[in-house]
C-alpha cells in the first residue's frame, strides 16, 4: 500500500513539474518576438523589470499554521515597490491522533494577504503583509471544522548594504555581473487568534488563525543579475515566543534560491518565468516549556511560477512541489502550496 502511495505521489509531482516546464519553455520561446533592448524607452515596464530581484521569503509558522507566506515569497518577482493582494492555498494530510493506525485527514490552508512594500529611502524599504485566513478540515467520519479571522500582521524593514549603481550618470551596465546584498529584520504582531483546542485531537498544531505570540525575524538575500538573467539567495530565522496559553511554536528556518529570467514582449508586456528551490527546518514546540511530542521537521521544495507585468500592473502565479519532508515525525504531510497575486507597482 505504502508503495502505491508513494508512486501516486511521484506520478503527481512528475505530472505537475512537466506542465509547469511546459510553460517555462513556451515564455521562454517568446523571447523570438521580444522587443530589442536598444529600441525600448527608458521607462518602459521592459526597462523597468529587467534587472529584477526576487525578494524576500518568509514563511509559514509551522505546517501552514498563521503562517504569512507558507514559503510562497514575500515579494513580488519584479521586487519594485507595490500594493497588492495576494491568495494562497496549502493542501495537507494529517494524521486524526497519534497512533500509527490513525486515519489521516484533509487539511486545507485558505489565506488572503493585503501587502506591499514602500521605499523610505534609496536603501531602506518597509514591508507589511495582512492576512486574512480561512482554514478547514475533514474528518473520517464526515465531520468538518473551519475557522477563520484576521491572522499575525507582519512588519519588515530591509536595508541594502551592496547594490548596482544606476542613475542618470552611471547606468546600470547588463553586461557586467551586477550584484545586490540586503538585510533586515522585523516583527509579526500576535493579531490573530491562537485556540488551543484547536490542537486536540489532532496532531497538526499548525491548525490555527494566529500563534497569540510575539515573534522576530532576521533575513539576508543576495541576488546576482547579468543581461536578463538573475538568481536569488535568500535566508532567514524566524525567533518565536511562548503565547499567553503557554504554547511556543520552534523557531524556523527558511532558505531558497530562484533563478528567472525578464522578457520584454512588447514595450508594455513584460513576462517574468522562475524556478528554484525552497526549504524550511521547524524546532520542536514546547508546552509549559516542554517539548511537544511529533512536532518539529523539515521539508524541502521545488518552485515555478510566472509573473506577467503591464504597465503598472504585475499579476503572478506560483506553485510548490514537496520534494522531501518529514514533518511532524511523519505525521503531518505537505501535498502541495499554490499562489496567486495582483500588485500594483508604486
Amino acid at each position: 500500500m505504502m508503495n502505491i502511495l508513494m508512486m501516486s505521489a511521484f506520478q503527481n509531482i512528475k505530472m505537475y513539474s512537466s506542465a509547469i516546464m511546459l510553460l517555462w519553455i513556451a515564455t521562454l520561446h517568446a523571447t523570438n518576438t521580444n522587443t530589442p533592448v536598444d529600441s525600448v524607452r527608458t521607462n518602459t515596464p521592459f526597462e523597468r523589470y529587467k534587472n529584477l530581484l526576487l525578494d524576500y521569503d518568509f514563511d509559514c509558522d509551522v505546517c501552514g499554521c498563521s503562517g504569512n507566506g507558507g514559503s510562497m515569497g514575500y515579494g513580488s518577482a519584479t521586487n519594485g515597490n507595490f500594493a497588492g493582494v495576494r491568495y494562497l492555498y496549502q493542501h495537507y494530510r494529517s494524521k486524526d491522533g497519534i497512533f500509527n493506525n490513525s486515519p489521516y485527514i484533509n487539511e486545507n490552508f485558505n489565506t488572503v494577504q493585503l501587502w506591499g512594500k514602500i521605499p523610505v529611502n534609496n536603501k531602506l524599504t518597509a514591508s507589511i503583509l495582512v492576512p486574512y485566513h480561512y482554514h478547514n478540515r475533514e474528518f473520517t467520519d464526515g465531520s468538518t471544522q473551519d475557522i477563520k479571522g484576521l491572522g499575525d500582521i507582519t512588519l519588515m524593514g530591509f536595508y541594502k548594504l551592496i547594490k548596482p549603481k544606476t542613475d542618470s550618470v552611471t547606468p546600470l551596465n547588463d553586461n557586467k555581473w551586477n550584484h545586490t546584498l540586503s538585510i533586515g529584520g522585523g516583527i509579526k504582531v500576535p493579531t490573530g487568534t491562537y485556540d488551543n483546542t484547536n490542537n486536540e485531537g489532532s496532531v497538526n498544531p499548525g491548525f490555527q488563525v494566529g500563534t497569540g505570540s510575539w515573534d522576530y525575524i532576521l533575513g539576508v538575500e543576495y541576488t546576482i543579475t547579468k543581461n536578463n538573467w538573475g538568481t536569488a539567495v535568500t535566508i532567514n530565522y524566524n525567533f518565536k515566543t511562548e503565547n499567553d496559553q503557554h504554547y511556543q511554536f520552534g523557531n524556523q528556518l527558511n532558505y531558497g534560491l530562484n533563478a528567472y529570467r525578464t522578457i520584454g514582449v512588447t514595450s508594455s508586456l513584460v513576462l517574468i518565468p522562475f524556478a528554484g528551490i525552497s526549504g524550511e527546518h521547524f524546532e520542536v514546540n514546547k508546552q509549559y516549556n516542554q517539548d511537544v511530542t511529533n512536532t518539529g521537521g523539515s521539508v524541502f521544495f521545488s518552485k515555478f511560477g510566472l509573473e506577467t507585468a503591464y504597465t503598472n500592473w504585475a499579476l503572478g502565479v506560483n506553485a510548490m512541489l514537496p520534494i522531501s519532508q518529514n514533518l511532524n515525525n511523519g505525521m503531518v504531510k505537505v501535498k502541495y502550496r499554490m499562489g496567486m497575486y495582483l500588485n500594483y507597482n508604486l
